[in-house]
């Protein structure tokens, strides 16, 4: 009996980043906390956040996703989506310090949209998106050759989803694209197949359901007339034929919460629960937004629920800490709202920003010490904020 060889496998960068082998302050995730952090069991956690950030004062404005934990969202100045938090944090061009209680990319385009005076800051650097990660700079590039060899790049506009990397967005500025988000996304795409010829065409990146959800639902275009681009596969997996059927080409990107949601869980919770209405974020899997009663952003949802009727039943496909933070607050108006799914699903990424890492960067400014500053250098920068500034300019 022979002994097995060692096989001759070198692990990539990203395996290395997520197991806690290397680091990369311009990752998504991977990225160890450079402080002493306080005990998570610390009695005092919550009056020393109060401390730092009323020493602080105006100097210091703090952000929270709606995504995050109860713990954080308290000492949140502004509460909201990836944009609007941005956008709140240009809105305030007195305040020293932005403390953005969200992920990587959050805190990125709030550099980006701030003045150079202002100082961005993500409490944990380990606090990334997946869904983020799955379109680096390169493979964006290479898909791009790819496109111009099949000869349609020349009629091909780029959108990005406001979940992409400061990179991504600047590829997206540097060949005529724009952003887009949940709420926006069908004027989005309206805009830029109006930038091409008839048969012309977008790249959608990162998120393929939020780009099929668009197009098939609010557009009138067909399932055929998607292809979706897989970055790891020669040419994308696709025909240079396919690329020229194609309206819209989608990158093989998800969000790792919404892809959960399932068809199975939509029948699960109808028959568990008659008469609830079914509304879902449209990041989830086309299949699922189409069996849903609504779809929306995760604004959409909020104001949804909060103009439903006394009695009414809900079941929401959207991140966790969201969905039991809406049932708790509607719950004295009779409003009965539950999660889509009976598995537990929070975002991982999003939930590395607690209470001890939040005291930690507070603590930090106020000792006058900056921490974990998030900085686009000034080319990426640029790009970047074209193409937000055009998303901005949508009708």
């Amino acid at each position: 009996m022979t002994s097995a060889q060692p096989l001759d496998v070198q692990p990539t960068p990203l395996a290395l980043l997520l197991l806690g082998r290397e680091s990369d302050p311009a990752s998504e995730r991977g990225v160890d906390c450079p402080g002493d952090l306080p005990a998570p069991s610390d009695p005092d956690l919550v009056a020393r956040a109060r401390a730092a950030k009323e020493s602080l004062g105006d100097r210091v404005f703090v952000l929270g996703h709606h995504y995050q934990r109860d713990e954080v969202i308290q000492f949140a100045d502004v509460t909201g989506d990836s944009f609007k938090l941005a956008r709140e944090a240009a809105a305030r061009p007195a305040a020293e310090y932005i403390v953005f209680c969200g992920v990587h990319f959050m805190a990125e385009s709030a550099d980006i949209l701030t003045s150079d005076d202002q100082r961005v800051i993500l409490p944990d650097l380990a606090a990334g998106c997946s869904m983020a990660d799955m379109a680096t700079a390169e493979q964006v590039a290479e898909a791009w050759d790819v496109l111009t060899e099949a000869g349609v790049a020349d009629d091909t506009v780029p959108v990005s989803y406001m979940n992409s990397s400061a990179d991504i967005k600047a590829f997206t500025g540097r060949h005529g694209g724009t952003i887009c988000t949940s709420s926006n996304a069908k004027r989005a795409l309206t805009w830029a197949f109006e930038q091409v010829s008839e048969n012309g065409k977008v790249l959608f990146l990162p998120d393929q359901h939020l780009g099929r959800n668009t197009a098939v639902r609010e557009l009138g275009l067909t399932l055929d007339d998607c292809v979706v681009y897989n970055p790891h596969r020669p040419n994308g997996g696709l025909t240079s034929e396919q690329l020229r059927r194609a309206r819209m080409i989608l990158w093989r990107g998800h969000c790792s919460v919404h892809g959960r949601f399932t068809l199975d869980s939509v029948n699960e919770v109808r028959e568990r629960l008659p008469g609830v209405n079914v509304l879902v974020h449209p990041e989830c899997r086309h299949e699922v937004v189409a069996a849903a009663d609504q779809v929306g952003s995760t604004e959409h949802i909020i104001a949804t629920l909060d103009a439903a009727p006394a009695g009414s039943r809900w079941a929401i496909g959207t991140e966790l800490n969201l969905v039991r933070r809406l049932a708790n607050r509607y719950a004295e108006q009779g409003k009965e709202i539950v999660f889509l799914d009976r598995t537990v699903c929070f975002c991982s990424t999003m939930n590395r920003i607690d209470l001890p890492h939040l005291v930690w960067a507070l603590e930090s400014l106020a000792a006058g010490k900056v921490v974990n500053r998030i900085e686009v250098d000034r080319e990426t920068e640029h790009y970047a904020k074209l193409a937000l500034e055009r998303m901005l300019a949508l009708p």
